[in-house]
């Protein structure tokens, strides 16, 4: 099947259908035999995602009128195109030519010529006009280069909803082109060592050996950044459990939550695993690890991880489907935890790079409502946790109402908690915890507060 042809189908899936770029793409691999061709897939896809509002804007300025609402495999079909054209190194008769073909396994063969003229167009009036508002050929990964090209009175050329555009540039007055700018780049690879099998300088040293670069990273004791991405069968001994893909600030997590032998822990909203895994890894000698998950099929994807990492032979970790937000608990066993690990549901715009659907599937009024949900878990697991004991709380949010605000609120209302301060030089000092910016140090945005239960009287 043509590559295009299926790119066009996932971008459908993701677009119109409202599902993950990552769900519809496992869904639409397989129609490719060839590792090329799914390696192109996934770079059409994430990128036509990624410059989704750039692109689109283009073609409603190369389109007489909109394209009817079932020809919209159609008009994402020249988002690819346009996608390919300026940011691709394919050449432009390839392009075109592959393009164009793709409307054949579309079943749509009176596109063919239509296809081939928008995109013809596009090469006179775009990309050779000095004077047009987009960029020729932004190559988004070259900072400087970017930087000129961005115009701050031109939201399109953002690439981002207009929605959010305004949330981030209202929070960060200072600092929202970086974050635009940092959103759209790709994100740099990198892995967590298993501690339990290898320390970080001798796997570094493995992969000297396999001639791949790579380097420690800053502020993770664990982590190392890979110079090039790579097919995770490529990494050394990956599927043997010596190391896991993890961003470095979701890494930190597992040292803020200061687990200790015997401790009894509680990683809310587990799903997929990677912080439970981190905990285990780091913390073999622990009581009790409970990873809880309202999703089922989610928690399967964490008892994959444990047994790829061999973390199952401890026998420390127990999975339950739960509502982490349910107030009456029903899934607790009534024993009080040492720590618990809150990575709560966001909106996720501390990682839009490396899921760039997001853009296209948030939308402003889904705010309000994850802050909602983020209240109510906060409220159901506080009870739980023992006096002395610490809640460390996680987003992969840039938005204070999901953050210090959410946290603010949180201890004006419990007078039996206290901020315990995250003493640290990554990040952003804020009201209450620390707010990590996307690209900053190379790390995705993440934020953290760990809140302390106080013994009443």
């Amino acid at each position: 099947m043509n590559t295009r042809a299926v790119a066009a189908f996932v971008l459908l899936d993701v677009v119109v259908n409202g599902q993950s770029l990552t769900r519809a793409l496992l869904k639409a691999t397989s129609k490719l035999s060839d590792v090329k061709d799914q390696g192109l897939l996934k770079e059409i896809c994430y990128g036509t995602l990624r410059w989704y509002f750039q692109l689109d804007a283009i073609a409603r300025r190369l389109l007489n009128k909109p394209l009817k609402a079932k020809d919209q495999d159609i008009r994402l079909l020249i988002l690819i195109g346009l996608y390919q054209l300026n940011y691709l190194s394919i050449p432009a008769h390839a392009v075109l030519s592959e393009t164009v073909e793709a409307t054949k396994d579309l079943k749509k063969d009176w596109a063919r010529g239509f296809v081939n003229a928008v995109l013809r167009n596009f090469q006179r009036t775009f990309q050779r006009d000095p004077q047009c508002s987009f960029h020729p050929n932004p190559r988004p990964n070259n900072v400087d280069e970017t930087s000129e090209w961005l115009d701050p009175n031109n939201v399109e050329n953002h690439a981002h909803p207009d929605w959010l555009v305004r949330e981030i540039k209202s929070a960060w007055p200072q600092s929202w082109q970086a974050i635009l700018q940092a959103n759209n780049s790709r994100p740099p690879m990198s892995i967590r060592v298993n501690a339990l099998k290898y320390n970080r300088a001798s796997y570094l040293k493995k992969l000297s050996e396999h001639d791949l670069e790579a380097s420690a990273l800053v502020y993770s004791q664990y982590g190392i950044t890979l110079k090039e991405p790579l097919l995770v069968d490529s990494i050394p001994e990956f599927r043997g459990g010596a190391v896991s893909v993890q961003d470095e600030a979701a890494q930190l997590a597992a040292d803020l939550l200061q687990v200790d032998a015997g401790f009894r822990v509680l990683d809310a909203c587990a799903a997929p695993g990677g912080k439970t895994c981190h905990i285990l890894e780091c913390t073999p000698d622990l009581k009790k690890l409970i990873a809880l998950d309202i999703d089922e099929s989610r928690l399967e994807q964490i008892s994959e991880n444990l047994d790829r990492l061999q973390l199952n032979d401890l026998q420390l970790a127990m999975l339950i489907q739960g509502d982490a937000s349910d107030a009456e608990n029903k899934w607790w066993d009534r024993k009080l935890f040492d720590r618990i690990l809150l990575d709560a549901p966001c909106s996720a715009t501390g990682v839009i790079r490396r899921h760039p659907d997001i853009k296209v599937l948030r939308r402003a009024e889904d705010i309000d409502n994850l802050v909602a949900v983020q209240a109510a878990m906060l409220a159901a697991l506080w009870p739980l946790l023992k006096p002395g004991g610490k809640l460390l709380y996680a987003t992969c949010s840039v938005l204070p109402q999901e953050n210090h605000k959410q946290l603010q609120l949180f201890l004006h209302q419990h007078t039996d908690a206290k901020e315990d301060l995250i003493d640290a030089d990554w990040g952003h000092r804020q009201n209450v915890g620390r707010q990590i910016l996307p690209g900053e140090n190379a790390m995705d945005g993440f934020y953290f507060a760990r809140i302390e239960k106080i013994a009443l009287k």
